[in-house]
């Protein structure tokens, strides 16, 4: 893996910072935090029509190809400026249907590229824990239908999607999961909102006799388990992606700040104890960079990858917090303030950190992987008493 970009990435790079800085103020962030939805319209529009959602997406359903670090950029982008946009909701299934979806579902990826489409993916439940035992949503197979029950809860954008990726578990083999795409309007379904820290338009979703056409399935059935794992991985290491960018704000925020306020008859960057503080923050964000970058390069490769994820996220929620934390303190008390434009990406690093995973979760497949002997240690087996 080369860790320096290449001129297209450069180009790329450029061409969606110069449009996010001018076109994602704050302001517009703030407004929409109190918008239904809770994302732009405009700005999705707009950054549809530039052609970043296609980057990555195969030759056949209008993409370019592009290896799925070009998609890192975008993701740490979004994260630096908190765009209010459902990249992270739609791309994930985005890519899930270019890579495993039937002809029909493939289709749909058109209206996906021009922004006309929005689509939400739901992993997680009740519980909240980001592991496949902890999957209860029953779909069970009646005539030529699959009839979902349960519940899906911190789904992100859903209100704003049109089709939602589900994870479920096959009633027949419950040792099998599925994944299957189901339209939002679908009968039977329900949603309420969640108000999480980011307000970014999470929902709880429940399934009532929902039905859809077994050709809303998608992939192979004894390939559900490894599609599951594909999109949670996506997931997962999307958002250190956005997490790595927004901390990377936070601190270009924190060190232009420390050049400027005295204190003492000198700017504070001149002390000792703020300049360590910044040396961490550039540290964590490299690191968290790098992680993400690897695992999605890995994936690309057809690469052994899920430590890598796990890694990316782990180290990044845990990381990421503390440059966020760190910004605060260089700021002092107004760093703190609601009202202060720095809470906006706190809180969305915050959030971001419970989603795809927490750092306990990513631990422990980095901790089976390296400890892990059939009857001599098995992760989560240790005794009680």
């Amino acid at each position: 893996m080369d860790i320096l970009l290449d001129d297209q990435e450069v180009q790329i790079k450029e061409a969606a910072s110069e449009f996010l800085a001018g076109e994602c103020t704050s302001a517009l962030v703030r407004k929409i935090e109190t918008d239904p939805l809770q994302y732009s319209p405009l700005l999705w529009e707009k950054f549809a029509e530039n052609g970043w959602l296609q980057l990555c997406l195969s030759d056949k359903n209008g993409g370019q190809e592009l290896p799925l670090t070009y998609l890192a950029l975008l993701f740490e982008l979004a994260g630096y400026h908190i765009a209010p946009i459902p990249l992270h909701s739609t791309m994930v299934p985005a890519l899930i249907i270019d890579r495993h979806g039937n002809a029909e579902q493939q289709a749909l990826l058109q209206r996906v590229l021009s922004g006309d489409l929005i689509l939400s993916h739901a992993v997680a439940e009740q519980n909240g824990r980001w592991a496949i035992d902890s999957i209860k949503l029953e779909g069970r197979v009646e005539g030529n239908e699959l009839v979902l029950n349960g519940m899906k809860s911190f789904v992100g954008s859903y209100r704003a999607s049109n089709q939602c990726l589900v994870i479920y578990r096959d009633a027949a083999a419950p040792n099998r999961l599925g994944v299957a795409l189901v339209p939002t309007d679908a009968p039977g379904l329900s949603s309420d909102a969640l108000v999480s820290m980011a307000k970014d338009g999470e929902a709880n979703v429940h399934f009532k006799q929902v039905r859809v056409p077994l050709g809303a399935r998608i992939g192979k059935a004894e390939a559900g388990n490894s599609i599951a794992l594909e999109v949670m991985d996506l997931s997962s290491v999307l958002y250190a992606a956005m997490m790595a960018g927004a901390g990377r704000r936070t601190l270009d925020m924190a060190v232009a700040h420390a050049k400027q306020r005295e204190a003492f008859g000198q700017p504070i960057g001149a002390f000792q104890a703020i300049q360590h503080l910044c040396a961490n923050m550039v540290n964590a964000i490299d690191g968290t960079t790098m992680l993400s970058r690897e695992a999605l390069w890995r994936m690309d490769q057809k690469l052994p990858h899920r430590v890598n994820v796990a890694q990316a996220k782990s180290f990044g929620n845990e990381q990421c917090m503390m440059v966020v934390r760190s910004a605060q303190q260089i700021h002092g008390g107004m760093g703190f303030i609601r009202d202060f434009d720095l809470n906006l990406w706190y809180r969305r690093v915050a959030s971001w950190s419970l989603r795809g995973g927490t750092a306990a979760e990513h631990r422990r497949t980095i901790a089976a992987a390296l400890l892990d002997q059939p009857g001599k240690v098995r992760i989560g087996n240790i005794p009680t008493a």
